[in-house]
């Protein structure tokens, strides 16, 4: 590859792979094909298809075409289009906060913290506001954990409090003082009219208020949480999909053992 560019010898077909004008690959390279769906609250009729056709045409799709409709009642129709993206992004430019880290084995982070901090790690988290879903922060606090990968539960170095969901951010503090807590986790999977930000930003201004927030390491997790989001809600971490446990702890344990390090120096 020189230059972002790759090239395959494929008679007939355009194989150039230009990194600086990617494109969706859908059956060859360069088509730009791409499959969108929504919801529109017309009734399910030609008229509704091609409100969804002008609406994929302004969403950058040519040669697109209603491939299903289904009506989900008088009032709302859901639509599926597949269409050529006409735009392109330059893969190149693209920087993003990345969590740099490769997880560490069970046994291994146990080992480090041991030897390099000599205490148990404890940490409190909770899916908080509203919402009512577990599953983001029992996957990483459960002692079962998700996928082969255990939750902290079962680290020798970590002390886990999962106060489970709908836990108020006030809640969450107060238990993190109580336990003298090094670490707040929070979940959050219900993220409708960004409700997660409001809810994400309130805790840290209450951190800030109480004077706390330089004790704390704030992590925060969810499909749509990113390092990169997290950092600019004022969080040291974010994991969302694909990120497990494992990734959890030896970030906790990196950013613990750095701390301890430069409060001896």
């Amino acid at each position: 590859m020189s230059g972002g560019l790759y090239k395959q010898q494929v008679p007939g077909l355009d194989t150039a792979l230009d990194l600086k004008h990617l494109k969706p690959y859908g059956d060859t390279m360069n088509d730009g094909k791409v499959q969108v769906s929504f919801t529109l609250p017309i009734q399910d009729d030609e008229k509704g298809a091609a409100a969804a056709l002008e609406l994929a045409s302004q969403m950058g799709l040519s040669e697109a075409s209603v491939v299903h409709h289904r009506k989900l009642d008088s009032r709302f129709t859901f639509y599926i289009i597949y269409g050529s993206l006409r735009f392109s992004v330059d893969y190149t430019r693209i920087r993003v906060a990345a969590m740099a880290e490769h997880a560490m084995p069970l046994a291994a982070t146990d080992d480090w913290i041991r030897s390099e901090l000599g205490r148990k790690i404890v940490v409190v988290g909770a899916s908080t506001g509203s919402d009512a879903h577990t599953v983001g922060i029992d996957a990483i606090l459960n002692r079962k954990g998700f996928a082969g990968h255990y939750g902290l539960e079962r680290y020798e170095m970590f002390e886990t409090f999962n106060l489970g969901s709908q836990v108020a951010n006030e809640e969450l503090l107060q238990k993190a003082l109580e336990v003298a807590a090094d670490v707040l986790l929070v979940s959050q999977t219900v993220t409708q009219k960004d409700v997660h930000i409001l809810n994400l930003t309130d805790l840290i201004e209450l951190c800030e208020a109480e004077g706390v927030r330089e004790q704390l390491l704030l992590i925060c997790g969810g499909a749509r949480i990113t390092n990169e989001l997290a950092k600019e809600l004022g969080y040291d971490a974010g994991f969302g999909s694909g990120k497990y446990a494992d990734d959890v702890a030896t970030f906790i344990a990196k950013e613990m053992i750095r701390r301890h390090a430069l409060q001896r120096v």
